[in-house]
């Protein structure tokens, strides 16, 4: 399942979402490409989508959620790849 928060994040001048799967990267990087988010906004398990492109996430089948719940999803899923690991996804 797709999942997207409510873009809170502030950086570069705008807000940004984050847009994760808690299935498989595959169909993160399949949903994103569809979105039309560059493969560069992919951040060891999640991208960070600008608040432009939220309400198309939301119209193409994201589930929205609340930005806490995304950690626990992600790790129940074995897909959460914290910073301090500095590890790259594959």
């Amino acid at each position: 399942m797709i999942l997207v928060d409510e873009p809170r994040w502030p950086a570069r001048g705008r807000l940004w979402s984050h847009l994760v799967s808690d299935v498989a990267y595959e169909e993160l990087h399949v949903f994103a490409e569809m979105l039309g988010v560059p493969r560069r906004g992919f951040d060891r398990d999640h991208y960070d989508i600008p608040e432009s492109r939220f309400p198309m996430a939301l119209w193409l089948g994201a589930t929205l959620v609340p930005s806490r719940d995304l950690p626990p999803r992600l790790r129940a899923a074995g897909l959460r790849r914290p910073k301090h690991l500095n590890r790259r996804a594959p």
